[in-house]
Formats: C-alpha cells, sequence, structure tokens
C-alpha cells in the first residue's frame, strides 16, 4: 500500500471481545483477526483469535502451515493437545487448562481443542502470522474438491471403501 494512503482504520479492529455463536456442529466460534481484516498486520508477521466454546465444543483437528500459536485461556477449563510428528512416533502431548493459563501449538502440527468444564470458555490466541491459514484435518481428508479417491483413503485407513463413503456424505 502507497504509505500516503494509510490510515488509522488499517491498524485498528473492533469487536474481537464479541462472543460468537456456538450454536453449530462443533459447538465454538473463532473470530479471525488476520491480514485481511486488519490491513496493519501486513509484513508483521502476527495475528489473533478469540475463541469461545459452549460446554463440550471442541476446535477439531487442524493445522495453521504458516504459524506457531499461543493460546492464553481467559474463562473455564479447556484440554489442548497437540500431535509430534511422524519422526517422533505421532505422540499426543495434551493439557488440562485453567484460566490464566498458557499453551503453545508448535507450526504445522495438528491440534486441537476442547472445552471440558462446566461452563462456556473464552480463549484468545496469538499466531506467528498475518496470515497463518487453517487446513481443519476431517476437511481436507473428507472433503477435498474434486474427491481424493476412495481406494486411496480406505487404503490410508485402513478400512473398507463403503466406510469411506459415509464420511464422504458429512463433508
Amino acid at each position: 500500500m502507497d504509505p500516503k494512503l494509510v490510515k488509522a482504520d488499517h491498524f485498528s479492529v473492533v469487536g474481537l471481545h464479541l462472543d460468537g455463536s456456538t450454536s453449530n456442529a462443533f459447538g465454538s466460534s473463532v473470530n479471525r483477526i488476520t491480514v485481511s481484516q486488519l490491513p496493519g498486520l501486513n509484513m508483521l508477521g502476527l495475528s489473533t483469535v478469540h475463541v469461545n466454546y459452549a460446554r463440550g465444543g471442541v476446535v477439531p483437528p487442524h493445522i495453521h502451515p504458516r504459524a506457531t500459536e499461543i493460546l492464553v485461556v481467559l474463562e473455564g477449563n479447556l484440554r489442548v493437545g497437540f500431535v509430534t510428528s511422524n519422526a517422533d512416533e505421532n505422540r499426543l502431548i495434551t493439557k488440562d487448562l485453567r484460566e490464566g493459563d498458557v499453551f503453545v501449538f508448535p507450526v504445522g502440527h495438528v491440534h486441537f481443542q476442547q472445552n471440558v468444564g462446566r461452563g462456556n470458555v473464552s480463549v484468545i490466541a496469538f499466531l506467528s502470522s498475518s496470515n497463518p491459514g487453517v487446513i481443519t484435518v476431517a476437511n481436507a481428508v473428507f472433503g477435498s474438491n474434486p474427491s481424493i479417491a476412495n481406494d486411496i483413503l480406505a487404503r490410508a485407513f485402513q478400512v473398507d471403501k463403503t466406510v469411506i463413503d459415509q464420511f464422504q456424505l458429512h463433508f
């Protein structure tokens, strides 16, 4: 952007604190602030999200291909986890967090969160890219367009092709 055209609004956004609707299949809501919403983030190497979770709500397994994420629990009890690489035997690293706790998800690792408390959960997270990207694992595997061939997925998951057909109906 031409520096002469820069305005204060390019460096400010309102509404990150607002709770989103958790009335969905996952019971969670993610309010993202990336370079798309806040042009002033361009080239600064960071972005943020505010996530709300209903009781039992999840952010399903996903990957940020271009960012490490650091999460801070503002309210409630949250189970978090990530899976290490194939070279490290795909170990699950998981922890239950409470208000004020912090957890880091390394760049490119499959990770998730789940509300394990009796009430709602609210978190804020910061990512080390102005455009971190997100790849939801189930959507990518079972909902790609065009679809990954059923025989490939059946072999990868070591199940019958009819099981793959059933999964793909949901995506």
